[in-house]
């Protein structure tokens, strides 16, 4: 019988330490011993802290765990690791549920396919045609404030941060107005974890005021989108929040947990997840001035510097999933009930599949990254975070001769959605 390899405790807190996810190249050096030994490991829980998981860091099991919705569940366990205290505080709030929000993160078959159905249309590249003025647009005026404010900049708090927030607020018909509301709402959600983010101290807070800061988060969205449900039901326009808030499934319209939960989704991970990518790419650029200067000259090339900017600092860096009965990967046996962690850093970053995985190269190809997962799960605003970027990256190129790193560009402390949290940078205008 073979004994089930299982992480040190030093490797089993680094893998759901914020802290961790800061420090990059430890991070990856951590993630690369960790898949020698083997792809699928055991982290024992600590049982009045967290439940035991596999940790799941090889690229082809990363995508077969993502391709196989039959096996890997996104319920009934929560599709964000959390300890145990805040399982228990998510069950006291929702009656019952894991899941703090009813998303389509969360949901199985049939019902995810359901819902997806009632916006996938909109998010297709056809349709976004129809609003690609209006993000060039955006996409100018981030860059007039930019130059405004230049030559020295913080990038992602004048540029990386504010444009996608603006992009996703404006197709989900929410007033500029309330933007700062949405993006405090949204770094209390995911960038609860980090002192610098969440602009609530939580640094002092415990886990469990932390979560109910969380929760309450959540509660004014619920709130904000109530309010947008009835003025879209009443006033419906080409938007997406029209969409939501006049679609029907099995012919009733939507209860009020899932259409909360479908803003919800839309709202805070159709912007963190593009600032942080865009930031990425940037700080890529202004590390490389040859590579700056060649998509400069050729922009053929930007789709390649979008795509392998997604891969490199791959946004949403993790996902659970619950298996739905006995199986194999990787070469351990899974149980009925068991719990598994896809790293999408750690695939993102397997030499396997990606050769010289830490280097940024625009020309990378293939390119076949899980930054935007895989299967039926597929991030539902791939083409739109694609077309943010391209759009802003083209105004930018057009409109700034040099760009140069000016100072320390650290990343955020979170397990879940993490990226660059502040990248200063001296521009020079075209």
């Amino acid at each position: 019988m073979n004994s089930i390899p299982a992480l040190d405790p030093e490797n089993s807190r680094a893998v759901i330490d914020p802290q961790s996810y800061a420090n990059w190249d430890s991070l990856l050096d951590r993630f690369d011993a960790i898949r020698s030994q083997s792809p699928v490991v055991r982290v024992n829980g600590v049982e009045d802290v967290h439940r035991p998981f596999w940790l799941v860091t090889g690229y082809d099991e990363v995508m077969q765990v993502s391709k196989d919705n039959a096996t890997y569940l996104n319920n009934p366990q929560t599709v964000v690791f959390s300890l145990n205290e805040g399982i228990a505080f998510a069950k006291a709030m929702t009656g019952g549920s894991e899941h703090m929000v009813a998303s389509l993160v969360t949901f199985d078959a049939p019902i995810h396919m359901q819902y997806r159905k009632l916006t996938q249309e909109w998010f297709m590249p056809k349709n976004l045609k129809t609003i690609e003025s209006e993000i060039r647009a955006i996409a100018n005026r981030a860059v007039d404030r930019m130059l405004d404010a230049g030559p020295d900049i913080d990038f992602v708090k004048q540029v990386s941060g504010p444009y996608p927030l603006h992009v996703v607020m404006q197709i989900l018909g929410v007033p500029e107005a309330d933007e700062p509301r949405m993006m405090m709402l949204t770094q209390q959600m995911f960038g609860g974890q980090d002192e610098d983010l969440n602009q609530s101290g939580m640094a002092a807070m415990t886990p469990e005021q932390i979560t109910q800061l969380v929760a309450g988060a959540v509660k004014d969205f619920e709130a904000y989108f109530a309010g947008i449900t009835a003025d879209k039901r009443a006033n419906p326009t080409t938007d997406v929040a029209s969409t939501i808030a006049n679609s029907m499934v099995d012919g009733e319209p939507l209860n009020d947990r899932d259409m909360m939960g479908y803003y919800i989704i839309l709202a805070a991970a159709g912007h963190d997840t593009t600032s942080a990518s865009t930031a990425g790419a940037m700080l890529a650029l202004a590390q490389d001035p040859e590579q700056f200067a060649q998509v400069k000259a050729d922009r053929t090339m930007l789709a390649g510097i979008v795509e392998e900017a997604i891969r490199w600092t791959s946004p949403v860096q993790h996902f659970m999933r619950t298996v739905a009965t006995d199986t194999q990967l990787g070469g351990q046996d899974l149980k009925q009930g068991d719990w598994l962690m896809i790293n999408y850093v750690a695939a993102n970053h397997d030499p396997a599949q990606f050769d010289d995985p830490r280097r940024f190269d625009a020309g990378r190809s293939p390119n076949r990254h899980l930054a935007f997962g895989a299967g039926a799960h597929q991030c539902l605003g791939l083409h739109l975070a694609r077309l943010e970027m391209r759009i802003l990256f083209e105004v930018l190129l057009d409109r700034i001769e040099t760009v140069e790193l000016v100072g320390n560009a650290p990343r955020a402390k979170s397990t879940f959605v993490g990226g660059l949290k502040s990248l200063p940078l001296r521009i020079s205008a075209a």
